[in-house]
């Protein structure tokens, strides 16, 4: 595969600073200088880098008269990757703009940018799985589950997958899965496509959508305990920002909790997601909406399936900067 990994998002809102400030808070590490070290156009707030733990600086927080993914990094090894995706790009039909260490291309159903640049895998160290007591299995005995004893934030590890919404929803899975590499994981039939650059089962879902938008990010931490904390922690500062959890997806396996940030953005907590490791042993399905989202948890609510800022997003009534 030429491509391993999301290097980095940038994500355009009205209320940059406000927004900069959330991801701060879900566990995000902010750049000392905020990315460039001045302040933006007059009026405008300056743009906001923040890392995860073993991804590096993962998202860029920008200037945008409504909330919109701008750009999306994706991962190669080295030029002669660079080669086959140009190639790839262009054999369908899309322009593709050549650096010495990118590649940069415009898909219109996501209305995004998306950028495969020359980047470093990324490399986490094993940490150690949690040590559960089971009927019949006594593994962990006088002493307290580790779970409940972490004091320390949550602090995300990388950034796992974006999902977009798209115009065109066939358009856009040739895109990835012909243009750059990607390859399918899951699809859900005639709605949307499950699609990965790395072991992980999904990087990017492109699902169709009346509209092109961001719908979440979504960002690894530990295990279940941390989805539980990093999402208790942040609701203790604003029980506004619950959107859907705790449950576990059955496309993808995953532990989940979402949150909404100040734009309106849903951000995700997620662990245990299901690893592609070898091609031919993984069977991509076929799933119904209902029957892939969600294994157990409470019930999606309408504002996830559909978000409430929707409309106004197709009608240009967006937030004021």
């Amino acid at each position: 595969m030429p491509i391993h990994r999301l290097t980095q998002i940038v994500l355009g809102v009205p209320n940059v600073e406000e927004t900069a400030q959330y991801y701060v808070e879900f566990g995000l590490t902010p750049r000392p200088d905020g990315g460039n070290g001045a302040a933006g156009a007059p009026g405008r707030a300056r743009e906001h880098v923040l890392a995860t733990a073993d991804g590096g600086e993962q998202l860029k927080v920008v200037h945008s008269d409504r909330r919109r993914l701008l750009r999306l990094g994706v991962g190669a090894d080295d030029s002669d990757d660079l080669d086959r995706v140009e190639s790839t790009l262009r054999s369908i039909g899309v322009d593709a703009e050549r650096t010495a260490t990118t590649v940069r291309a415009h898909e219109p159903g996501t209305a995004v940018t998306v950028m495969v640049e020359i980047a470093e895998r990324c490399r986490q160290e094993p940490t150690p799985a949690p040590v559960y007591n089971a009927p019949g299995v006594n593994a962990r005995t006088e002493r307290r589950a580790p779970g409940v004893l972490r004091e320390e934030p949550v602090r995300p590890r990388k950034l796992g997958h974006v999902v977009l919404g798209s115009t065109d929803q066939e358009f856009s899975q040739t895109f990835f899965q012909r243009g750059l590499g990607f390859k399918v994981s899951d699809t859900v039939s005639g709605l949307a496509a499950f699609l990965r650059c790395s072991t992980d089962h999904h990087n990017v879902l492109v699902q169709q959508a009346p509209l092109a938008f961001l719908h979440h990010t979504s960002w690894q931490v530990n295990d279940i305990d941390d989805v539980g904390r990093g999402a208790t922690a942040m609701l203790e500062k604003d029980p506004a920002r619950h959107v859907w959890g705790l449950g576990r997806h059955h496309i993808g396996s995953n532990f989940f909790w979402y949150l909404k940030d100040p734009a309106g953005n849903f951000s995700e907590y997620y662990s245990d997601m299901d690893c592609i490791v070898d091609d031919a042993v993984w069977k991509p399905q076929v799933w119904d909406g209902a029957q892939g989202l969600y294994n157990w948890g409470p019930p999606p609510p309408p504002s996830f399936l559909r978000p409430e800022d929707v409309a106004a997003l197709m009608t240009g009534a967006h937030s004021p900067a």
